[in-house]
């Protein structure tokens, strides 16, 4: 059982962004603090990446947990409500998820994927982990 009203849900529900949260903002600036340049939001590459950085053939996709299913992570479940809507959506998202990047590595990108979770508990991991990531060309 839902803890809100229908009306106070879709009120949650409408302010989640899809683009500019917080974690995809937090990975640009330690990225431009290290001197790193890109482009966000590229709408003529498949899936439409979070970080494109052209110079090192690379795109950084961050991925919410809840969204996009992480399986290590309490959020990345479907919900107990609503379940079948929610599992069919979810799974979407992550079939989806997998056929951009696999496409995005034919096309010769390289490509990685940082979980919200990774860039809120491990700051300081997360940014080796693309950093390696970025100079291992």
């Amino acid at each position: 059982m839902d803890i809100w009203t229908k009306d106070k849900r879709s009120e949650v529900m409408s302010r989640i962004r899809s683009k500019d949260t917080k974690p995809e903002k937090l990975v640009r600036s330690l990225l431009h603090s290290m001197g790193y340049r890109f482009r966000i939001n590229v709408k003529n590459l498949i899936g439409k990446p979070d970080i494109v950085l052209k110079k090192y053939n690379a795109i950084i996709f961050v991925h919410g947990c809840f969204w996009h299913l992480h399986k290590d992570c309490k959020e990345g479940r479907i919900p107990g409500t609503r379940t079948e809507y929610w599992a069919k959506k979810l799974l979407k998202n992550k079939e989806r998820d997998q056929r951009h990047m696999q496409e995005l590595t034919d096309l010769g990108w390289r490509v990685l994927r940082v979980w919200e979770c990774e860039i809120e508990r491990h700051t300081e991991e997360t940014m080796d982990k693309i950093r390696e990531f970025l100079e291992e060309q």
